[in-house]
């Protein structure tokens, strides 16, 4: 096992610590949050842990449901006690940027929604400034041709439309389209996040602003560090 997939194993593992029976748990998508989903299936197989997880995308349905973890859908009376997500890059203000696996809407759905959200990745999502990672944006397939000329004359950006292996464009489970960005350097991440969600056609950005309540870092040699949001 490569040092960053020890790192996001011990992370997801310390994760799946924090579930008690009960609870309503938001499940994100991604390589870490596939360990956390592995040792919450391994609690529950074992310890008959009691709980119900909200999903964030179709891939983590399939990975939950063959591992037994009841699901239930994210609804007023379903809001999640706890959500563990991932992210592909934090800021010492726990700002992220989220989105490669293409989840970004219903992640942002569910953390907005959880009492608590708790972020898990390896040591190097964390970043002294947002940006280096593309910043993804889910936009309606019908406007992604006039966003990518005005992303670009309004924003000096050059936007990427996301394709799959097959070369042709990728779909989000929402039936979306996923542009990214590469800012490079994102000084003020919840003013972009309010510029760009104002443009016709954008329906979310993998900005994920004043959300996460702590982050638990995994380091190569397994030990999981417990990080608060910087003042």
């Amino acid at each position: 096992m490569s040092n960053v997939n020890i790192g996001k194993q011990a992370a997801g593992e310390v994760a799946a610590k924090l579930v008690h029976d009960g609870m309503i748990v938001g499940i994100g998508t991604g390589s870490t949050v596939a360990y956390f989903i592995e040792a919450l299936g391994w609690r529950i197989q074992t310890e008959g842990l009691k709980i119900h997880g909200i999903p964030t995308s179709e891939t983590t349905v399939a990975h939950a449901t063959r591992l037994g973890i009841p699901l239930v859908p994210l609804t007023p009376q379903t809001c999640p006690d706890l959500t563990i997500d991932g992210a592909d890059e934090a800021n010492p203000k726990l700002d992220l940027i989220k989105g490669a696996g293409g989840a970004l809407v219903r992640e942002k759905l569910v953390a907005a929604a959880s009492a608590e959200f708790v972020v898990i990745a390896d040591s190097s999502k964390r970043v002294a400034q947002l940006g280096a990672f593309p910043l993804s944006l889910a936009v309606v397939p019908f406007a992604v041709a006039n966003l990518m000329a005005q992303l670009k004359e309004e924003f000096e950006v050059a936007p990427h439309l996301r394709l799959k292996a097959s070369g042709e464009p990728f779909v989000s489970d929402d039936g979306l389209s996923i542009l990214d960005l590469p800012f490079e350097r994102i000084q003020r991440p919840a003013i972009l996040d309010k510029r760009l969600k104002i443009l016709p056609g954008v329906v979310e950005t993998g900005i994920f602003v004043g959300l996460a309540k702590r982050m638990l870092v995994g380091h190569p040699d397994g030990r999981v560090e417990a990080v608060y949001p910087a003042e």
